[in-house]
């Protein structure tokens, strides 16, 4: 999705009274502020200082965004590079750090505190944790928004390309000499399923995509740099493999770093044994809604029998894409039926079939960014492994009523309809700046709130296909402390996946591994549970914490802030000091 890097990554002047927050900068006075230790500093400057310095500093982000002025361009990821970067992001905090919060506007001054957690968990990737020297899924060289965001015409599009490929060769020596190794082996595993594929991507469809685009000399240009490219990436694939010869088990962060990550990134300060036990607490929840379920949909059988009846219903043909496109309408539907939250727009998601080389999570969606204008998003749903046996292949393909959930998770009213509201907000840095948790978490809580809402009209099936996904990302939970924390060993995470998150083998397989080099999946439940427990609190004062009829103005709110950690929403939304509450 537009994201949204894991690492890296409302109306103006109106009181959204007994709704939300009113806008973040952008909106009211200009005026100077005085920091305790400097002169006057005009704080919508500052921000807008920031912005400009960080697209500057991470090109591939602004194109994300939008801003094709940095179209071809990588961050510089030499050793030099790298420590300027985090020279850069200290200079900022502490200027940042240096403006009295009692000198801001209240809104100024909650968007003091979102912009120091984006700095913070910044510099924690890339500092504390070290990810550019550990970890290949750190470095972002996929180049979707050239093949198929229609920012500009193809043949536009494809100089951009050309220039991004004649770019890479530098891009992956820096690479490849920041990962040294030893490198654990699930990181060479994600490094291998991602650059290899990438590699192929480029020599088979790239091609066909600008095959008729410019001129002969463009096209001549294409065809130089993107070979070019294309051998970068097989090198460094066969340089990871070589990395083989020196691989290790050893990815844990261990406790005191993993509390790190949870602070600096999402401001939980939560003890990790707490954490554990919520995430145990909601497992047992699921699997008893699950046994219920089970009774109506398949009674006899055990829990595991009644989710494969239920991932047995497998779209028509294998089909999940076309699916998917019929179960999107639905949900629309549902959702202004329902009024369940304001869907802001009449944009749509386009489904279609993920590439091979980013096709290590089944489903996922690319949404632009704010400084694009009309442009479609793209819900990408990945096929199996064509290597696999057909067995595995098939088990692979989600379910009918599984997939619904994975369809409300990325689009209605998940990350789609998120990204809609965050658009649209008077901040340009809530726009830009949207956190794992915040996203994550409410993509996943709104799986459970679309079935209390009433989708699926109280059928079994459904409601299993909604729990399946909840188990999964209990397991992320359990599995993300329990190999960072607890000495869980991938074979453990694995069978977890399989017993208690009901997922077959090549999907327990991956969701394993990508516990070691996605430590902070655990977001997806955690941020689930900061949101149940913020609309709970939130609704109480307003017609009672279970009245659905508050909802609708809860979620509307919620989605207000643009994307920070939630316990910096909670503290706006109830008027208390940030807390992890859940």
């Amino acid at each position: 999705m537009r994201w949204l890097s894991v690492w890296d990554s409302v109306l103006c002047g109106l009181a959204l009274t007994g709704v939300g927050l009113m806008a973040l900068t952008g909106c009211g006075s200009r005026t100077g502020t005085t920091g305790p230790t400097g002169p006057a500093v005009e704080w919508p400057g500052l921000v807008d200082g920031w912005i400009e310095s960080d697209l500057k500093a991470n090109p591939r982000f602004a194109v994300d965004q939008g801003r094709h002025e940095y179209d071809g361009l990588f961050p510089d990821w030499s050793e030099a590079g790298l420590a300027a970067e985090i020279k850069r992001l200290k200079d900022w905090r502490s200027k940042v750090d240096a403006v009295d919060p009692a000198t801001l506007s209240g809104p100024q001054a909650f968007e003091r505190g979102y912009l120091l957690a984006v700095i913070d968990g910044r510099l924690f990737w890339r500092e504390t944790a070290d990810w550019p020297h550990k970890n290949p899924a750190w470095y972002n060289v996929d180049p979707a928004v050239y093949l198929e965001r229609p920012y500009a015409d193809l043949t536009t599009r494809m100089k951009a390309y050309t220039k991004w490929a004649s770019n890479v060769p530098k891009a992956v020596e820096e690479i490849k000499a920041n990962l040294r190794g030893p490198l654990p082996r699930p990181y060479i595993d994600i490094g291998m399923h991602t650059f290899g594929p990438l590699a192929g991507f480029l020599t088979r469809e790239v091609v066909t995509i600008f095959k008729d685009a410019g001129d002969e000399a463009g096209r001549a240009e294409f065809r130089k740099q993107n070979d070019a490219a294309a051998a970068a990436f097989t090198d460094l694939d066969r340089y990871l493999g070589d990395l083989r010869a020196t691989q290790t088990e050893d990815f844990a962060m261990g406790p005191e770093l993993f509390a790190k990550m949870l602070y600096a990134t999402e401001r939980v300060d939560t003890p990790l044994d707490r954490l554990e036990d919520l995430a145990r607490a909601d497992l047992e929840r699921n699997k008893q809604a699950l046994a219920e379920a089970c009774k109506r949909f398949a009674p006899g059988r055990t829990l595991k029998e009644c989710v494969a009846k239920e991932e047995a219903s497998k779209p028509q043909g294998g089909d999940s894409v076309a699916y998917a496109r019929k179960q999107l309408v639905d949900l629309k539907s549902f959702i202004k039926e329902h009024d369940v939250v304001t869907i802001p727009g009449d944009e749509e998601a386009v489904v279609k079939q993920a590439p091979a080389y980013n096709a290590q999570n089944f489903a996922y969606i690319n949404i632009p960014g704010p400084y694009e204008k009309n442009m479609p998003s793209f819900f990408n749903i990945a096929a199996p492994d064509p290597t696999w046996p057909k067995a595995k292949q098939l088990a692979y393909t989600q379910g009918k009523a599984t997939l619904l959930f994975t369809s409300v998770h990325e689009v209605w009213p998940g990350h789609f309809l998120q990204f809609l509201h965050s658009n649209r907000s008077a901040s340009m840095f809530g726009k830009l700046y949207v956190g794992y948790a915040f996203a994550e978490g409410w993509a996943h809580y709104a799986e459970e709130m679309m079935w209390e809402e009433g989708l699926g009209a109280g059928d079994p099936e459904t409601h299993i296909g909604q729990i399946k996904e909840a188990t999964l990302r209990d397991v992320r939970f359990l599995s993300a402390i329990g190999l960072h924390t607890k000495g869980m060993t991938l074979d453990q995470s694995r069978k977890m996946f399989i017993e208690d998150g009901f997922q077959d083998e090549g999907n327990a397989e991956q969701q394993a591994a990508r516990g070691t080099y996605d430590p902070a999946y655990l977001n997806y439940t955690m941020g689930k549970l900061m949101i149940r427990r913020l609309r709970s609190d939130w609704c109480a004062s307003r017609g009672g914490a279970d009245d659905k009829a508050c909802w609708h103005d809860f979620h509307d709110a919620f989605l207000s802030y643009g994307g920070p950690p939630i316990p910096l929403v909670r503290g706006a939304m109830l008027g208390e000091p940030p807390a992890s509450v859940f």
